[in-house]
C-alpha cells in the first residue's frame, strides 16, 4: 500500500447527493478495495489501481477549522467517495479531527461506513444536536463479503456497531446496497428484521451499479465460488427481473414493519 501525506485547498466540498449539503473525504482512495466500488469512475482512476495507495489530506482539519467559521450551517456527509473510517485512520486520525472541528459549530453530520472503527468516536458523535450514523451492509454471509469487501469489517461488526450506536440514542440507518445479486427475496424478512433489531430507523437500498470495470474486477474476486459466482452471473444477466422482484418485496415486507425505505435504485 503507497500512503502518501498531501495538502488539500477545500474540506468542505457543495454535495448533489440527497439529503446532503456538503461533503468531507479526508482520504483519497479506500483499503477496503471492495471489488464492486465506483469510486474509481467517479475520481478517474485506473480501478488496477484503487487499493493499492491511499493519499492522506494531512492539513483537512486545518483547513476545515477555518472553513466551519464562514460557512451557511448545512449538513456534512462524512465520508461520500471514500469510507472516513478505513483502517488508517487508526493511525492519522483525520476523521476524529474534522469531527471535532465541526462540532465547535454543531454542524449536522451524516457519517456512512462499513468499518466497526466508527464505535471509537461514538462519545464524539453524542455530542452533536443533529447525528446519523449510517452502516453499510450488503450481505448476511461474511464468506461472500470476504471476496468483495475483503478489508471491510465483518457483518458481525458492523450490525455490533449500529445497535451500540442506536443505544446512545444517536440515529442510526443501514445502507443495504449494493444488495449482492445471490440474495433471495425469501432472505429479505430475516435481513429486515435483523436490522430493525439492530436498532436502524431507516434502510437505504441499492442495485449493483455495473460501471465500466467493475464486472470484471467482482468476475476475478468470486470465480473461485462457483455457486456465487452463478447466482451473480444470473441474476446480473439473464434474470433482467431479479432486482425489481427483490425491491417490491422489500417495500411490502418494511411496510409490514412499519420502517422507512429509502429507495436509491
Amino acid at each position: 500500500m503507497k500512503i502518501r501525506q498531501i495538502n488539500c485547498k477545500t474540506a468542505l466540498s457543495p454535495s448533489f447527493l440527497p439529503g446532503l449539503d456538503y461533503s468531507l473525504n479526508p482520504y483519497r482512495g479506500c483499503e477496503h478495495n471492495c471489488a464492486y466500488c465506483y469510486a474509481p469512475n467517479v475520481l478517474k482512476i485506473k480501478r488496477e489501481n484503487w487499493g493499492n495507495f491511499i493519499d492522506v489530506k494531512s492539513n483537512i482539519p486545518l483547513v476545515l477549522s477555518k472553513e466551519v467559521k464562514n460557512k451557511k450551517g448545512g449538513i456534512v456527509g462524512i465520508s461520500t467517495v471514500t469510507d472516513p473510517y478505513q483502517p488508517i485512520e487508526k493511525k492519522y486520525k483525520l476523521t476524529l479531527n474534522c469531527l471535532e472541528q465541526l462540532l465547535k459549530y454543531d454542524f449536522p453530520i451524516s457519517i456512512q461506513t462499513k468499518s466497526s472503527l466508527v464505535l471509537r468516536d461514538i462519545k464524539m458523535v453524542s455530542k452533536f444536536s443533529n447525528a446519523e450514523v449510517i452502516i453499510s451492509i450488503t450481505t448476511f454471509d461474511d464468506n461472500e463479503r470476504k471476496l468483495l469487501e475483503p478489508y471491510a469489517s465483518t457483518v458481525e461488526k458492523r450490525l455490533d456497531a449500529l445497535r451500540k450506536y442506536a443505544e446512545v440514542g444517536i440515529q442510526t440507518s443501514v445502507f443495504f446496497g449494493p444488495i449482492y445479486p445471490s440474495i433471495s427475496t425469501d432472505e429479505i424478512p430475516e435481513i429486515i428484521d435483523t436490522f430493525i433489531d439492530y436498532g436502524a430507523s431507516k434502510i437505504w437500498i441499492d442495485s449493483l451499479n455495473l460501471k465500466q470495470g467493475v464486472w470484471n474486477s467482482i468476475k476475478k474476486n468470486i470465480f473461485s465460488n462457483q455457486e456465487m459466482y452463478k447466482a451473480f452471473s444470473k441474476n446480473i444477466f439473464e434474470n433482467k427481473e431479479h432486482y425489481s422482484t427483490l425491491r417490491k418485496e422489500i417495500f411490502t415486507f418494511a411496510q409490514k414493519r412499519n420502517v422507512k425505505i429509502v429507495d436509491a435504485f
